[in-house]
């Protein structure tokens, strides 16, 4: 996917630029790296697998963006994609992807692409590619005044805070032993976390800094797009949860959809801030929107998701 290289976001502190003693994203290495098995056709494989034993979906939005952006020119980037999960993936077999090359246009291309578990499909995925053309109509909301990722204490920090409270109750400590034990490839910092007690009385919002884990470097926006199909995905859902997660214990969720549009370039191994909200929860699904800024401002990603979200009433025996 060799194309023009990703735009730098003004670097803080944390962020890298020298390969230097820092290991090659295993993002790129490994998880988005597809075998090729015939044209258009490619075989991929899993890195990390949920406590669920169904595979991640944003690994699936992302090795889906790898194989159809094998099938454009250099001269085209993805602009959007909007997909479904259709049926859980099994972790224990390869997730073969085949791309249709649906409209090959002067300005747009479209490929559709499916994603294929034991002979039958697990996920499907329209992405469309525009050649970049200039315009003088722009604008864009501004970026919400957060801490920098320097000034924040990384997930594994934070869940350690938690859990030397005494105070915290058993049940949710097995909990977070089990968030802290999850090998994923990207890091995660949590602006403004929550007390144990204002855990009770969130708003479906939250705010994180992102990035991949490793050193991606500046190499093709296409690679970065789809790192960030990736990430998008980690902890989206869980923002309808929030207001709700003491009084009802979830039995399953899961993703039904996932769309994201792409307006700016950027790296995903440089931090981001993942503005999240849940607009509305209802009828066993959940809706998520998320915005991904570049440090310094510019709003590079957009996405939105539905899930399933069945729930029942959760037995309370103390107060945190």
């Amino acid at each position: 996917m060799s194309s023009p290289k990703a735009q730098g976001d003004g670097l803080g502190d944390g962020d890298r630029d020298d390969p230097s003693g820092d290991l090659r994203s295993v993002l790129v290495t490994s998880v988005l790296n597809l075998e090729p098995l015939d044209a258009d056709l490619f075989r991929g494989r899993h890195y990390w697998v949920p406590t669920t034993q169904r595979l991640f979906g944003g690994q699936i939005v992302g090795q889906a963006l790898v194989a159809a952006a094998k099938s454009v020119t250099e001269d085209v980037h993805v602009h959007s994609l909007h997909c479904y999960f259709v049926r859980a993936g099994d972790p224990k077999v390869p997730v073969l992807y085949q791309v249709e090359r649906t409209r090959t246009g002067a300005s747009f291309s479209v490929r559709s692409v499916k994603a294929v578990q034991h002979g039958k499909a697990i996920f499907i995925c329209q992405a469309s590619f525009q050649q970049m053309q200039p315009s003088p109509l722009q604008h864009q909301f501004s970026m919400p005044v957060v801490p920098p990722p320097e000034e924040l204490l990384d997930h594994q920090a934070l869940i350690d805070q938690y859990l030397r409270d005494p105070n915290l109750q058993d049940k949710y400590r097995v909990g977070l032993n089990r968030i802290a034990a999850r090998e994923v490839p990207i890091e995660i910092k949590l602006v403004n976390p929550p007390t144990l007690n204002q855990l009770q009385t969130l708003e479906p919002k939250q705010m994180f800094w992102v990035r991949a884990q490793g050193y991606i470097g500046e190499g093709d926006i296409k690679m970065h797009c789809c790192v960030a199909a990736y990430i998008s995905d980690y902890a989206f859902l869980g923002t309808a949860l929030l207001p709700h997660q003491f009084k009802y214990k979830v039995n399953f969720m899961v993703s039904l959809d996932h769309s994201m549009w792409f307006h700016a370039p950027f790296r995903a191994d440089h931090w981001m801030l993942y503005e999240c909200e849940s607009p509305w929860a209802g009828g066993s699904r959940g809706l998520v929107h998320g915005r991904l800024w570049r440090r310094d401002g510019v709003l590079a990603v957009t996405c939105a998701q539905e899930g399933v979200i069945r729930s029942k009433p959760r037995v309370l025996e103390s107060k945190l």
